[in-house]
């Protein structure tokens, strides 16, 4: 019998010609068990693939199996991985220099006779084992393994051999071992294909290329980002808020808008990425005003998920402004606030509040857009026996700001709280400066907050146009939102960039005024609604979204979450739904509210302290310790060196001033030294460590991946420490802000990148995290399935962006856990205990709470149970009025556009624009 196996060896002849071409000229079928996937696995072949009827490609991707699971993933959680890895292995020399080869990739990929799958690390770490079946017409077979990986490399210049076998049982051997892993895998993702095109047409442009298409610069600032590089990239309504932002400022010449969107929806990417794009269209620097625990979260956020950087004003441990890498440019005079070394300058809402030198100076300034986060704080007071609303100190700053800024953003999930006219005040702040919001102040009824709510609300409806030309004449609504506008202003010959008329109705033609009278009978057919409920300001300048309508949508997945502790969980450790406390901490516990009585029965303003103090001893024994050790130590230099992640302090001081301060704790030392004596010389551990190591390795929860949070760093640390010495082995995270990130690993601390952090975590690398609030933006950790809230906010919203950490499309649980610690007989057990009977719902836990717990409900918990009992949540301005933008998704179309666009701004272009100065006093940019 002849011998019927061939051998080849790239040491004698070319392989890729005198076996593959060969073998694959006019083949029935190509199956293939390849090695990782290549942007060249085609390149020498493409003419021979194109023209066999069926290709099956089966490769590694050194993905974690969990990864890849249909039955626990959403299609774009796996989607996801397959693009990450995609990009980690990128290599943009090769992209340009072999583009014609990537574009003979995608044209094989999408063409429909290529079919290729990826399997796991665990199935195949490494496919060593390389071969395949090549079956012709007449159905006779060629078998082969080798060393070879299906890449021109491999096929052309690496040194390989090949054994080819045609036998029938070769085939069948090979074939078995391709079908195994072929089950095993995945289809290689639509988004890594449609990548492969994108860079195979990808071109790179100036920023001054695309002035005259601000969505398409959009894109390109967008399109390899930091966020679509881990393949996630925008959610599709954050792309509909650029364009609505582009199209107001295209339309009116500014665009003024109020982003409603609820808890978790993703407010901060939707306003950071159309104020970005403001400072490259060159409208001046962006200012981005939101309370002082948020301005860190929004610095990472901007840098770690777009690649924008930023600066943050800050105080401590120097006064200046801090880059995204934590240098720190030193101010000399108030100033300085005008002096950003970037164009993004984060500042605190706390510094407009208590006014001074650098608040009159940031009033100075001019922007190109300003955004404001938590924009309900700007309240206007309203109450019993008021002869007059009173703006608050906050909102009085924004009427000046307003006026100082071409775009205005204000970001709120709840624009009514207990009054309807708070969204009117907020309007009001949108509408200074710019007669296309409200109209003219002196010829406008918008003006008139509660008839301009009556009005759109449906309560009040004009019928004839006499009623309604008041209302209509300022602001003229612009000629793109209705026929009947445009007809209107042709009559007036009114410009397009004039929003007020002082003719009447006499001057327009009898069949614009026909017109009128009709689409105010009939109102919008399509909507079902009278014409000026969707035709006014409210309409045209509110953008809400709800997580419901999402999840609905299938954007987002529905997720419940299980509260611990459960009843009669753990006696040993937990007494009802508390942490069980030993005696040591029960007296440190008095000696804090000693101290918080004697500040509160002081001056005006030092209650505050003893507030921030039981804050902390509420958290932990080692944040308790640290704060009253610093309060100490602190209290004659009137400065806090530290604690950068919790400001709390560091304001007190400045808003009491240091003299102030320093007599209060002088004179009420004795307590806390009394709490360090106590705390210092106990010779049993921190309950709450009990309760951590109870839910991770009693009730499984470290196999599961585990978050645990806490609001300040000294608890953070204190708990990794923790684990680390009671868990060898196994790496413990600790992510906080700059410097302060690391890994412990057996007690031994190794400073980290938060990148790192959040790498090993989406690899499994590590399934342990601490983390502070202000840290937790950016972090998506739907790898972890469990939750520990060591302490707990007093701000339910706090608490919901917690949740969200986890509680994200790819979580591979339709269900995850979280338990909350309290200490027994405390304060915050008592306030827990209030608000956990209304957190029924499992996959709306909050919905039933308000966002903000007030202090002095928490100080009266008789208070705290009645305003609980009392409060229904805040109508949704969606639910009162018939909003333009409510649930707004659509992008008409374009939503893939934005993965698949191939005109880029380069990376270092985009830095170099953005961290270009203020100029001083005008705020304009050098």
């Amino acid at each position: 019998m002849p011998d019927l196996i061939a051998r080849f060896s790239s040491r004698n002849q070319r392989l890729s010609h005198v076996f593959l071409k060969d073998r694959l000229k006019g083949a029935e079928t190509y199956d293939r068990i390849a090695g990782y996937f290549r942007s060249s696995i085609f390149d020498l072949i493409h003419e021979e693939i194109s023209t066999i009827g069926r290709v099956r490609i089966v490769c590694n991707a050194d993905l974690d199996p969990r990864d890849l699971t249909a039955a626990t993933l959403s299609q774009k959680a796996r989607d996801q991985a397959q693009v990450e890895r995609w990009h980690e292995q990128g290599d943009e020399i090769d992209a340009l220099l072999e583009r014609p080869r990537w574009r003979r990739l995608h044209e094989l990929l999408t063409e429909g006779n290529v079919e290729i799958r990826v399997v796991s690390r665990d199935n195949a770490p490494f496919l060593h084992g390389k071969a395949g079946v090549i079956t012709q017409p007449d159905g006779s077979t060629s078998s082969f393994i080798g060393s070879i990986n299906e890449t021109a490399n491999g096929w052309a210049q690496s040194y390989e051999m090949i054994w080819e076998d045609p036998s029938p049982e070769a085939a069948a051997w090979v074939r078995s071992e391709f079908d195994w892993l072929w089950n095993k895998g995945v289809p290689l993702s639509q988004a890594v294909i449609d990548e492969i095109g994108r860079t195979a047409q990808k071109i790179e442009v100036q920023v001054e290329e695309m002035l005259a298409d601000p969505v398409g610069l959009a894109k390109s600032i967008t399109v390899e980002s930091p966020l679509v590089r881990r393949g996630e990239g925008l959610a599709p309504w954050q792309k509909a808020f650029v364009k609505i932002f582009v199209e107001h400022d295209q339309k009116y010449g500014a665009a003024r808008l109020l982003l409603a969107d609820e808890v978790g929806v993703g407010k901060t990417l939707s306003m950071a990425a159309t104020g970005a794009l403001t400072v490259l269209m060159g409208h001046g620097p962006f200012l981005i005003l939101c309370p002082a625990t948020l301005t860190l979260q929004w610095q990472m956020e901007l840098w770690d998920k777009l690649g924008l950087p930023a600066c943050v004003w800050t105080r401590a441990p120097q006064r200046g402004w801090v880059d995204h890498r934590g240098h720190l440019y030193r101010s000399r005079d108030p100033e300085d606030v005008l002096r950003c070394p970037s164009q993004i300058g984060i500042v605190s809402t706390g510094l407009l509040v208590r006014g001074g030198p650098e608040a009159q100076a940031l009033m100075r300034g001019t922007y190109g857009m300003i955004a404001l986060d938590e924009g309900h704080k700007a309240r206007v007071k309203r109450g019993i026996g008021m002869d007059e609303p009173e703006p608050g100190k906050l909102y009085q700053a924004m009427e000046r700001l307003a006026g100082r800024t071409r775009h205005l953003v204000i970001g709120t999930a709840t624009p009514i709280q207990t009054n309807r006219e708070e969204i009117w005040d907020l309007m009001k702040l949108l509408a200074y400066g710019q007669d296309h919001v409200l109209g003219r102040p002196s010829a406008s009824r918008w003006w008139d907050a509660e008839q301009a709510l009556d009005l759109i609300s449906g309560r009040t409806i004009l019928k004839d146009p006499e009623a309604a030309w008041p209302w209509l004449r300022s602001p003229l609504p612009h000629a793109r939102e209705a026929a009947v506008f445009r007809g209107i202003r042709e009559d007036l010959h009114t410009d397009e960039t004039e929003f007020f008329t002082d003719r009447g109705l006499a001057n327009l033609d009898d069949f614009t005024r026909q017109d009128l009278e009709e689409v105010l009978e009939r109102g919008e057919i399509a909507r079902k609604l009278p014409f000026m409920r969707y035709h006014n300001p409210l309409g045209r300048h509110v953008v809400l979204r709800r997580r419901k309508t999402l999840e609905d949508a299938n954007l987002m997945d529905r997720i419940a979450v299980n509260i611990h502790p459960r009843a009669g969980a753990a006696p040993g450790v937990f007494e009802r739904s508390a942490v069980r406390t030993p005696h040591f901490y029960d007296r440190a516990y008095e000696e804090v509210r000693q101290f918080m009585r004697a500040m509160k029965a002081r001056q005006a303003g030092t209650g505050f302290l003893g507030n921030l103090m039981m804050q902390r001893i509420c958290s932990s024994v080692a944040a308790g310790m640290a704060t009253a050790t610093k309060m100490l130590e602190r209290r004659r230099e009137g400065l806090l060196l530290e604690e950068t992640d919790d400001p709390d302090l560091l304001e007190a001081i400045e808003e009491m001033g240091a003299e102030t301060y320093a007599s209060a704790v002088d004179l009420e030392a004795r307590h806390l030294e009394r709490v360090l004596e106590i705390l210092g010389s106990a010779k049993q551990e921190d309950p709450k460590g009990r309760a951590v190591l109870h839910y991770l390795d009693q009730e499984n929860w470290l196999q599961l991946g585990c978050i645990i949070f806490s609001q300040y760093y000294d608890t953070a640390r204190w708990v990794g420490s923790l684990i680390s010495a009671t868990h060898p082995g196994e790496p413990v995270a600790i992510y906080a802000g700059v410097g302060k990130s690391g890994v412990l690993l057996d007690g031994e601390w190794r400073t980290v990148d938060r990148e790192d952090i959040k790498r090993g975590v989406k690899e499994r690398k590590l399934r342990l995290v601490c983390a502070t609030d202000a840290a937790c933006e950016g972090l998506n950790l739907q790898t972890l399935g469990t939750l520990i809230n060591v302490d707990l906010p007093w701000n339910p919203s706090r608490l919901e962006q917690r949740i969200g950490r986890i509680k994200r499309y790819g979580q591979q649980r339709r269900e995850v856990d979280m338990a909350n610690l309290v200490y027994a007989g405390t304060i915050d057990e008592r306030v827990y205990q209030r608000l956990s009977e209304r957190m029924q719902d499992r996959y709306d836990i909050l919905g039933s709470l308000p966002d903000t717990i007030e202090d002095e409900w928490i100080e009266d918990i008789e208070r705290l149970e009645e305003e609980l009992k009392s409060f229904t949540k805040p109508e949704s301005p969606a639910d009162v009025f018939s909003l333009r933008y409510g649930d707004f998704l659509s992008l008409d179309g374009d939503d893939r556009g934005w993965e698949v666009w191939t005109k880029v701004v380069a990376r270092r272009d985009i830095e170099e624009r953005l961290m270009r100065p203020w100029n001083g006093r005008s705020g304009a940019s050098a």
